[in-house]
C-alpha cells in the first residue's frame, strides 16, 4: 500500500516543497528504511516516531516500508517531517485513508509521547502551501499562530499524533486559527521608559535621525563620548511607523525561519531593532553557516540595524554590509546551496571622531596623533560611507542644556510627523514595490526629485567643493525629497535641498 502526503524544508526563510511518500507490503524484515537524502536529524526521526506510535495506542509496521522524501537531491534537515512520516505509516497499516493525506501540507516534531512540538518557518511552510492550492496546513499549536496571520487559508493547529489521526479519519474537526489582523495596533503603545523628550539639546541630531526615519535613511552620528549618540539611537524605535500587514509578514516570516518565537514578545509586532556587539562574525552580520541562515541583517528586514562604535567592528564585517545596502538583499553560496535574503533595513551606526573620542571637542584635548586618527577612521571605508544617506556630528551637550528646564519634544509627537510623511510615500509609490523614499530607482528619482535651475547651480556648486560621488548626488536629492515631504512641500525647494546638502559635509571633514 503507498501513502503521499505533502511537508516542505527551508532554504533561507523560504520553504521547498517535500513529497513524503510510504510504501508498506514490501518483503522482507519487518522495520523502516528512509531515504531522500536525509540528515542527521531526519534520520533520528524514525526512533522518535516508532515510540510516539506506541505511546498513541498503535503498533510497530509488521512488514518492511520505505520511506521516501523527494526530491531525491534536495538535503532535508530538521524534524518537521516527523509528523508526515508518522501519518503516512499510519495510511500504510490501514488505520488512515491514505487519499485523505494529500489535500494538506503537514510539518511537526513529535515527542516520544506523541504531542507535537514547535517546527521553525511555519509562516513560510503556509505560504507555500496556499500557492499550491492545497485546502490548508497543519501544524503543532506553537507554529501555527504566525501562520494564521495568512488570509483566506486554513492553519490547523495540531496538538498530538492522536488528534492529527482522528482529523483524517473524519472523528473530529479542528477549528482553523485566525490570528487576527488587529493585534496589529498593539504596535501604537509606545515604550513608557524611552522618549525622546528625556534628550536636552541636540536639536540637530534629533531633526537629522527625525529625516532619516521617515525616508527610510541610512544614518550616522559621530561625536565626543557623553555626547548622547547611544541615546538617541535608543529612542529611535519610539518614532518608528508602523509595519503593514504585508510588512509584517516579512519579518515574521524571516524571525520564524531562524527560530525566534517573535509572537510570544510583548513588542512583536513593532518593527524588528537589531544591535549586535562589536566582535560579531562576518557570519552573524550576513547570514550563512553549513545550511544558510539569516544573519542580522536580515532579522533587522523592515527595521533597524544599530552599529554603536562602528569603527570597533571587523573590517570584513562591515565590507560585507555594501551590497545588502544598495540591493536590499543578500545572496549567499554555501556547499549545501545557494539562498537570497532579504536585508532591506535600515541602517543607523554611531562613532567617535578619533579614538580617544575629543578631536574637535572645545571642552577637552585630543590625545591621538595623526597617524592614530587616520588608522581610526580608514576601519569605516569610503565606499561603505558613500552608502550612508545622512552623516550628521552630536557635539558635546552644554551645562546650560542639561540643567534647561525647557520642556523637550515627545516622541508622540515626532512620530505623527514621521506618519504623515509615510502616508505621503505610500500613496505615491502605490504601484511600485517601494514604501520610502530612500528606495526610489533612477526612474523614480527623475519622476519625483525634479529641481529647478537654482536649486541645480547650488547643488553643482556642492558636488565639486566636496567632491562628492554620483551616488552621494542621489542621496542627496533622495533625502531632499523627504524634508519637502515633511514640510508638505509637492516640490523640493532650496531650503530642503540646503538641508539635505549639509548632511553630507562629513564626506570631506572625516575622511582624510
Amino acid at each position: 500500500m503507498l501513502a503521499v502526503t505533502n511537508s516542505a524544508t527551508l532554504q533561507g526563510v523560504s520553504a521547498v516543497p517535500v513529497t513524503v511518500e510510504a510504501n508498506g507490503g514490501e518483503k522482507g524484515e519487518p522495520r523502516c528504511v528512509l531515504v531522500g537524502l536525509p540528515d542527521t536529524a531526519v534520520k533520528e526521526s524514525l526512533d522518535r516516531i516508532l515510540s510516539s506510535l506506541a505511546n498513541s495506542g498503535y503498533s510497530r509496521p509488521r512488514t518492511r516500508v520505505t520511506i521516501n522524501l523527494a526530491p531525491g537531491d534536495l538535503r532535508k534537515e530538521g524534524a518537521a517531517f516527523d509528523l508526515p512520516i508518522a501519518l503516512c505509516l499510519l495510511a500504510v497499516m490501514g488505520h488512515i485513508p491514505e487519499d485523505s493525506l494529500e489535500d494538506y501540507l503537514i510539518a511537526g516534531e513529535l515527542a516520544l509521547s506523541g504531542e507535537s512540538r514547535y517546527v521553525r518557518g511555519g509562516l513560510s511552510m503556509a505560504m507555500m502551501a496556499q500557492k499550491m492550492g492545497k485546502k490548508g496546513i497543519l501544524l503543532p499549536v506553537e507554529s501555527s499562530d504566525e501562520a494564521g496571520l495568512l488570509k483566506d487559508f486554513d492553519v490547523l493547529p495540531i496538538r498530538s499524533l492522536t488528534e492529527a489521526v482522528a482529523f483524517f479519519r473524519g472523528e473530529t474537526k479542528i477549528i482553523p486559527v485566525q490570528t487576527s489582523k488587529p493585534q496589529l495596533d498593539k504596535s501604537l503603545e509606545l515604550f513608557d521608559e524611552i522618549d525622546f523628550a528625556d534628550v536636552k539639546g541636540q536639536s540637530n541630531v534629533k531633526r537629522a535621525v527625525e529625516v532619516a526615519v521617515a525616508g527610510g535613511h541610512n544614518l550616522l552620528i559621530i561625536g565626543p563620548p557623553g555626547s548622547g549618540k547611544s541615546m538617541i539611537a535608543k529612542r529611535i524605535p519610539s518614532i518608528l511607523p508602523d509595519p503593514s500587514h504585508e510588512e509584517f509578514l516579512e519579518i515574521l516570516n524571516i524571525h520564524s525561519a531562524a527560530g525566534n518565537f517573535v509572537l510570544k514578545d510583548e513588542n512583536s509586532f513593532k518593527r524588528p531593532v537589531r544591535s549586535p556587539h562589536h566582535t560579531i562574525s562576518d557570519v552573524g552580520l550576513l547570514g550563512g553557516g553549513t545550511i544558510p541562515g539569516p544573519g542580522e541583517i536580515s532579522l533587522a528586514h523592515n527595521g533597524i540595524l544599530f552599529l554603536d562604535e562602528l569603527p570597533e567592528f571587523k573590517r570584513s564585517a562591515l565590507e560585507v554590509m555594501r551590497q545588502p545596502l544598495e540591493d536590499g538583499e543578500v545572496t549567499i553560496s554555501r556547499s549545501a546551496g545557494k539562498v537570497t535574503l532579504p536585508s532591506r533595513f535600515m541602517l543607523v551606526a554611531a562613532m567617535n571622531p578619533c579614538p580617544c573620542g575629543y578631536l574637535g571637542d572645545s571642552m577637552n584635548d585630543c590625545r591621538c596623533s595623526m597617524p592614530q586618527i587616520q588608522k581610526y577612521r580608514s576601519k569605516v571605508s569610503g565606499p561603505l560611507l558613500d552608502r550612508i544617506d545622512i552623516h550628521v556630528e552630536a557635539p558635546a551637550v552644554r551645562v546650560e542644556d542639561i540643567q534647561s528646564k525647557k520642556a523637550e519634544e515627545t516622541s508622540s509627537v515626532i512620530r505623527e510627523r514621521v506618519r504623515l510623511c509615510k502616508l505621503i510615500q505610500t500613496e505615491r509609490y502605490k504601484l511600485n514595490k517601494i514604501t520610502s523614499n530612500a528606495n526610489m530607482s533612477n526612474k523614480l528619482l527623475k519622476k519625483h526629485c525634479s529641481i529647478g535651475d537654482k536649486e541645480a547651480s547650488i547643488l553643482n556648486r556642492a558636488m565639486n567643493e566636496l567632491s562628492l560621488s554620483a551616488r552621494a548626488y542621489d542621496k542627496i536629492l533622495k533625502v531632499s525629497r523627504t524634508i519637502a515631504d515633511l514640510d508638505g512641500s509637492m516640490v523640493i525647494q532650496m531650503n530642503h535641498l540646503l538641508e539635505a546638502i549639509q548632511y553630507r559635509s562629513l564626506d570631506r571633514s572625516y575622511i582624510l
